[in-house]
């Protein structure tokens, strides 16, 4: 096994140096085609990229594409490659039994645990899509990283101590525990891979896009390489291995936010007030702000209550609806606790109060590394421009990048390329954090839930079953890369707010009841996992979340001729006209691209206004599962009741910690 670990690690290692040895391309002079949001919840289905033009006199034109330099990046990455594969193979040592491999045998810390939990949920979404929604929305894109932190208080309260002593493995251990368990386990499983699938998915197709944007390397081969990475980490090294990669992970993104957060204040002074009217007087920020729809629409309708600078700093830029931040927070904040691979984290300590402890910890550093993205963000959008960011990513995931690149290139451009090069690694890191967690999570649900519980009816040794978690890892892995090759091309950025919208309405109903209401039983089970996940996947589909043409084409008329209108008012200023012409020719062309589009289901505009079903799905599971339950009562649920509730308030009957 070690021989197999090492020679993945040089294969793996040659491949990049080989694309580090080959000359760099001439820089492209032409605007970079926006790929799809990496992995972001937050990413809208924006208009494609402005061609680039000058953001200030006194600065140079707006880059259109962003590559990093392959002699300082490429060593970085085999330092951590290299190190975490150290990592798989002394964890693979102390993976023998089943425990071992789905919760590292319970004898994680809590703060390890904190760790761990800070690097499984910063994804790519935090990293880069926070950043760079902030970059372009404002403060919409910050209400997005209070919901993520808000999140963990309702783990915290409701969800980590009863999880961890009533559970084993797997969300289908704390439900079929006085249910039926065949079909409990069997829809639990099915639940589990929806939601790890649409994340892992999201996941994926970031990592090939960072890496063909930043460093040249072919789509395919990212998705290869990422891919491998993770099987191996899982396959060989378990939760173990798992929990030591997003520990080391999570220390590399706090380090590298941290620092490029410094650049951002010294170049405020360390100001507070002079930070925010630094945006709110920055020319590229009000004309950016003066494009978008919501504010075309107010100024169209007289009810504009700021000018563009000051309206950057306000709510509904992007969220323009106040019952979409509702639904969102309700996603967000009920979502998490619902996530199946947060959820097993819960089993990996050894008892109920490094439970709680781990929560805590990983609070305090998700809280503190929202606020660095804040700044990262809206520091962007001083220091980049949003109209710079565009052009490169349309999404604006490229925005933390571009400013690392730019505020260390002031000081040297070695320096650039060195932050661009280890805030590239790190993104690359935090993605193989993420998607182990992901493939952990699937493919316990498959080899533990149906495979050992239900074709083997519990009957299997502890070889059988660590043969079968190993085998479905392989699988899983297999099958996300297959799909992040198939998914290269679409948007995927509504995967991820269909995970939380999954997780929110249909695992979360029945996790909570399953361990607070006496009568809840296997009918509700059953109903709130359909009816939630259901409910929430449709309500997805036909949401703005998915991309319209039709509105695309809408959008870019009507920023045109405001555009128009303004040049024949007399309100454009004579230097900045040629910008403003390039602008009005390139919604044009916009318009006419996607005039006459379809959405994937074949819509012209949403049939269901939110971005985010929350506030409608989350119900919906509710009641289905309580429904249910009162349909069809079952005297043996409420018998085994009492046991239940005795094991989730003592931890009765859970495993021994191992030690580590």
């Amino acid at each position: 096994m070690k021989r197999l670990l090492i020679a993945l690690g040089c294969v793996l290692s040659l491949s990049f140096a080989a694309y580090a040895a080959e000359p760099a391309a001439a820089p492209d002079t032409k605007p970079a085609v926006a790929a799809p949001a990496p992995a972001t919840a937050t990413a809208p289905a924006v208009t494609p990229a402005v061609p680039p033009v000058a953001a200030a006199p006194a600065k140079a034109a707006t880059p259109t594409t962003l590559k990093a330099n392959p002699k300082v990046t490429i060593p970085i990455f085999l330092i951590i490659i290299g190190a975490t594969m150290c990592v798989v193979v002394w964890s693979a040592k102390k993976t023998k039994s089943a425990s071992d491999f789905y919760t590292a045998g319970g004898g994680i810390t809590g703060t390890q645990n904190g760790w761990a939990i800070a690097g499984d949920y910063m994804s790519a979404a935090s990293f880069l899509g926070i950043s760079g929604m902030i970059s372009l929305y404002g403060y919409d894109g910050f209400m997005y990283s209070v919901g993520w932190l808000v999140a963990y208080i309702t783990v915290l309260l409701i969800v980590a101590e009863p999880c961890r002593n009533a559970g084993k493995y797997t969300l289908g251990d704390i439900l079929s525990f006085r249910t039926d368990p065949k079909p409990v386990r069997a829809v639990a499983a099915i639940s589990t891979v929806a939601v790890s699938t649409f994340y892992l998915t999201a996941q994926m197709v970031g990592a090939g896009k960072l890496m063909q944007l930043l460093i040249g390397i072919p789509y395919k081969t990212a998705i290869i390489g990422v891919g491998i990475l993770m099987v191996g980490y899982v396959v060989f090294g378990g939760m173990t291995a798992t929990t030591w990669v997003q520990i080391i992970k999570a220390g590399l993104l706090m380090t590298g936010t941290f620092v490029l957060s410094i650049l951002v204040a010294i170049k405020s002074g360390f100001s507070p007030l002079q930070f925010f009217n630094d945006i709110a007087t920055n020319q590229n920020i009000i004309d950016h702000v003066k494009l978008l729809p919501i504010y075309l629409k107010e100024s169209a309708a007289g009810t504009a209550t700021a000018d563009a600078g000051q309206r950057f700093l306000e709510p509904g830029l992007f969220l323009t609806n106040p019952l979409d931040q509702i639904s969102l927070g309700m996603a967000l904040v009920l979502g998490t606790a619902g996530m199946p691979h947060i959820l097993m984290r819960f089993f990996t300590v050894p008892t109920a109060q490094a439970a709680r402890k781990s929560v805590i910890v990983a609070m305090f550093i998700i809280g503190f590394f929202y606020i660095l993205t804040t700044l990262l963000g809206f520091g962007a959008a001083i220091n980049v421009t949003p109209q710079a960011i565009k052009s490169v990513d349309a999404g604006g995931n490229m925005a933390a990048m571009m400013l690392a690149k730019q505020l260390g290139g002031e000081f040297s451009p070695f320096l650039g390329d060195l932050l661009l090069a280890f805030l590239c690694a790190v993104a690359f890191a935090t993605i193989l954090a993420v998607v182990s967690g992901l493939v952990l999570a699937a493919s316990a649900a498959i080899a533990h839930d149906i495979y050992v519980n239900v074709i083997k009816n519990g009957h299997a040794d502890q070889h059988e079953q660590v043969m079968a978690a190993r085998i479905t890892s392989f699988c899983v892995g297999a099958v996300g890369i297959a799909i992040g090759i198939a998914a290269e091309k679409q948007n995927v950025a509504h995967l991820v707010a269909l995970a939380f919208a999954v997780a929110s309405s249909g695992n979360l109903p029945v996790v909570v009841m399953s361990l607070f209401w006496k009568k809840f039983n296997t009918a509700g089970v059953v109903a709130g996992l359909v009816v939630g996940t259901v409910a929430s996947i449709g309500l997805v589909m036909i949401s703005p979340n998915m991309t319209y043409p039709e509105v695309v084409a809408n959008n870019a008329k009507a920023a045109y001729t405001k555009l128009e209108g303004d040049i024949a008012a007399g309100k454009v200023k004579p230097e900045a006209m040629e910008k403003t012409m390039n602008t009005i020719e390139a919604k044009k062309a916009e318009e006419i691209k996607n005039r006459g589009g379809k959405s994937m289901l074949g819509l012209s505009k949403p049939l269901f206004g939110l971005k985010n079903p929350g506030i409608l799905s989350i119900p919906l599971g509710f009641i289905a599962a309580i429904l249910a339950t009162l349909a069809f009562p079952s005297k043996k649920a409420e018998e085994m009741w009492d046991e239940v509730y005795v094991r989730q308030n003592t931890g009765l009957g859970m495993a021994k910690a191992v030690d580590h």
